[in-house]
């Protein structure tokens, strides 16, 4: 429906990675956007006749602050329509057609078991919103492991900060792992393993997974097969 879009100003842009940019948009016929970390907003861009065709979902990777703007952060996809509109043509004064906030993806108010962040590339938006909402706002909590796997340490996103947020928030564990940095002292390989590892007792714990089909798929068997129940696993499809 016409009345769930708004039309978002780009106030400012700025290159995270060597393929990434963070996006912040404000939404200027609303006093403040509100939302709850891990959901999400659809743009409409100018790429296609259709409708359905022109709709792009992106996960708010800010925290609800009180004000009307949020952050964005999206990889440009070889041939992908819609991010190398936002990459070649968007610039800080664009205007950009969005609705939201959507999605499920969310924390439970009660954070009482361990919370697995299971993320891959840009699918960390979520997750850092999570954690940065939780800090701010002294949430009780268990562990958190936020396990984020790229290729390469150049392709780490939000590295610097998520170090000082597991410096400065406790229980709170940044477990980055790099498949083909060969000049990298953390930890290696793909996010499977890690979680593995941690949970070689099988104690209660809730996972979020979010990033690309084929890690959501190979982390879906796994956990299941470690024994722990479907319920406990939460997905954020990337693609």
């Amino acid at each position: 429906m016409i009345e769930n879009w708004h039309t978002g100003i780009v106030t400012k842009i700025v290159d995270e990675t060597h393929n990434t940019r963070r996006f912040w948009i404000s939404i200027p016929d609303m006093d403040v956007f509100d939302f709850k970390p891990g959901q999400f907003v659809t743009l409409d861009l100018p790429i296609h006749e259709k409708k359905n065709k022109r709709w792009r979902s992106y996960s708010i990777a800010s925290h609800p602050d009180g004000s009307n703007e949020i952050e964005l952060v999206i990889v440009l996809l070889e041939g992908g329509a819609g991010t190398t509109y936002l990459f070649n043509e968007i610039k800080e004064g664009s205007e950009l057609l969005l609705r939201g906030p959507l999605g499920v993806f969310v924390l439970p108010e009660t954070l009482d078991t361990e919370i697995f962040l299971i993320c891959t590339g840009t699918g960390i938006a979520p997750f850092r919103a999570m954690a940065k909402f939780l800090k701010l706002h002294s949430i009780p909590h268990k562990d958190i492991h936020l396990i984020f796997g790229c290729r390469y340490e150049k392709d780490l996103l939000y590295a610097d900060e998520m170090r000082k947020l597991e410096a400065e928030f406790p229980g709170f564990h940044y477990i980055p792992t790099l498949s083909r940095e060969e000049q990298w002292t953390g930890r290696k390989g793909y996010v499977h393993s890690i979680y593995e590892e941690l949970l070689q007792d099988k104690r209660p714990a809730n996972f979020y997974l979010c990033g690309w089909k084929a890690m959501i798929d190979e982390a879906k068997q796994r956990i299941t097969a470690m024994g722990y129940d479907r319920k406990a696993i939460h997905q954020e499809l990337y693609g």
